[in-house]
């Protein structure tokens, strides 16, 4: 089907040769796209430190992130439009692996994510992203999103917190400890800071609300602290290593060098080291790392389909967003993937090809190199407040509230389950425990499907004048192992006084190894009986299942016709044909 093609296609760098090579790529385009990427990478700049930083790690690492792995993905990558970097719903993931294994066990599985996902993409299950419930999504979305707003909670309200328990409730315990010595003058940036996001889109400028949020945030952090005040900034919190050996405040003024990533340091200061030990310490990690950064860019593609009306290639994405994060983590990068918001923004901002998130990183090295002295004055509670936008806005909570109020109560069960695991326990616990529910509740409404109907005095039956004894029903829905069973059941007991059943089954478009068991039974049921079973109007799929089983007709116990009026007149006159 020519329609579905992007989800079975795979070739590096699809989006940009789709874009620049089989469409003619004119100098127009070329200033759009320098236009849109200048605009995203000032927008990426402030949410990569700040997502680094909820990360658990200095906030270069999620500058490094957005430019180099930024760069390559959208060269290699399969979606045109998506702006890859640092994303809020890796924070749950990345926080946990940096407090416990440091800087060096996150590159580490990072690494190891990037070749799980080279490895989905050459397996093809991009396509797979179609099986993701909605209720799924929006669950761990929006637990991932009340994760990290109360990450932000310390730095918000200016709270002297050394660091965060790992249980979600263990947090909240120590938060509310702390809450009687909160700073007001940190509380204050925090909230003029959140007060410009909400407020700022009534002016509908094109600026982005988050750019003078953090300006005015930091005049009033600079303010402050210039009569006495202590608030924290990136550049008081944060340090490097200078060539000199000195240490330098807040974000380092040059590139990032080549290093092994288990060569960097552990949450003890050590080098993490490479062992088939940590190696599988570190896979349920990687692989975690490795699915959500699917989901999160395959997700993104299809929002961006949708509003522009192009097709991805999701396996090409998923060699893009592989090799991206193989490559970034050689240079001190952390997990990527694409960023829903960045991405709409971009294409808002006019980009017509995979070269707009090119520029944008290379805004991002820019920003590196030559405005670090400046990205130092940063102040932590504008980075928390900003974050808790982000938070907000990748939960959707609209879509939430109106699943809860609207979708049937299957849905709402997934979602609920998916949203209280992602927050009480792990993410990748609730995405598993919520498809396997979603799939499970689904068998069992198809299940609920099928039915058994004895049209023996329907008006087709009748002219056909049944032998005495002789009862004909009509089966509809799918007999598959959740249904058949009962279904099959049922005509058992129905059929112990019967001299001979009819079964109309044009209705049934499946028969899996549990219906062919369950069948079985009913024959041999017959069989004891002394009753004989009729089957009529097989539809393709059924008819292979017994065919490839070996099913054969049994003189005097069953037989099969291509028609209902076929096995009915078989019935009246006493000759049993069958089809084979």
């Amino acid at each position: 089907m020519p329609h579905r093609a992007h989800l079975f296609s795979l070739r590096f760098a699809h989006a940009l040769r789709e874009a620049c090579v089989d469409e003619r790529y004119t100098s127009a385009r070329f200033l759009k796209d320098v236009m849109a990427g200048v605009t995203v990478g000032i927008i990426a700049i402030p949410l990569a430190m700040a997502l680094a930083i909820a990360s658990g790690v200095a906030p270069q690492y999620g500058l490094y992130t957005a430019f180099i792995a930024g760069f390559i993905i959208a060269l290699l990558g399969g979606s045109r439009f998506s702006i890859s970097g640092p994303t809020a719903a890796f924070v749950v993931i990345l926080y946990p692996i940096a407090q416990n294994y440091g800087l060096g066990g996150l590159l580490l599985a990072t690494l190891m994510s990037g070749v799980l996902l080279v490895m989905m993409a050459v397996m093809r299950l991009g396509r797979f992203i179609e099986y993701i419930p909605e209720s799924v999504t929006l669950g761990f979305t929006g637990g991932i999103a009340v994760v990290i707003a109360t990450l932000q909670v310390k730095d918000f309200f200016g709270l002297s917190v050394d660091s965060m328990p790992g249980h979600y409730w263990d947090k909240l315990a120590v938060l509310a400890q702390q809450m009687p010595a909160m700073d007001g003058m940190s509380t204050l940036v925090a909230g003029a800071t959140l007060a410009v996001m909400l407020l700022w889109p009534r002016l509908k400028t094109p600026v982005p609300p988050h750019l003078p949020a953090v300006v005015i945030g930091s005049l009033l952090a600079l303010w402050f602290n210039s009569n006495g005040a202590a608030i924290e900034t990136i550049g008081s919190r944060f340090s490097y290593l200078l060539p000199d050996g000195s240490m330098g405040a807040g974000i380092p003024p040059f590139l990032p060098e080549f290093a092994w990533p288990w060569q960097q340091l552990n949450a003890e200061g050590e080098p993490v080291g490479l062992s088939w030990g940590m190696v599988q310490e570190l896979l349920p990690a990687a692989f975690a790392i490795a699915m959500l950064g699917a989901i999160e860019s395959l997700l993104c593609a299809v929002v961006l389909d949708g509003m522009t009306g192009k097709r991805h290639s999701a396996n090409s994405e998923l060699m893009g967003q592989g090799i991206g994060n193989i490559v970034v983590p050689f240079f001190g990068g952390i997990t990527a993937t694409a960023a829903i918001a960045r991405s709409a923004a971009n294409y808002r901002a006019g980009a017509e090809s995979p070269v707009s998130a090119m520029v944008h990183a290379l805004v991002v090295l820019l920003a590196l190199v030559s405005l670090a002295g400046v990205l130092a004055y940063l102040p932590m509670p504008a980075m928390a407040a900003l974050l808790i936008m982000v938070a907000w806005n990748m939960s959707e909570a609209p879509k939430a509230v109106h699943l809860l109020k609207t979708a049937p109560r299957m849905d709402v069960l997934v979602f609920l389950t998916c949203f209280s695991l992602t927050v009480v326990l792990d993410m990748v616990i609730a995405i598993t425990a919520g498809v396997l529910l979603a799939a499970v509740l689904f068998m069992q409404e198809m299940a609920q499907m099928t039915k058994v109907t004895d049209i023996s005095d329907d008006k087709r039956v009748k002219p056909a004048g049944l032998p005495e004894g002789w009862r004909v029903f009509k089966i509809n829905g799918p007999l598959f192992f959740a249904a058949a069973d009962r279904v099959f059941g049922e005509l058992a007991a129905l059929s112990q006084q019967a001299r001979g059943i009819v079964l109309y089954m044009d209705g049934v478009t499946v028969l899996d190894a549990g219906g062919l068991s369950a069948l079985n039974k009913l024959v041999a049921s017959c069989r004891d009986a002394d009753t004989e079973i009729l089957i009529a109007d097989l539809q393709f799929q059924p008819l292979r299942t017994l065919a490839r089983a070996g099913v054969k007709p049994e003189p005097g116990v069953s037989s099969f016709y291509p028609t209902l009026e076929a096995a009915l007149e078989a019935a009246s006159s006493g000759s049993r044909g069958n089809l084979g």
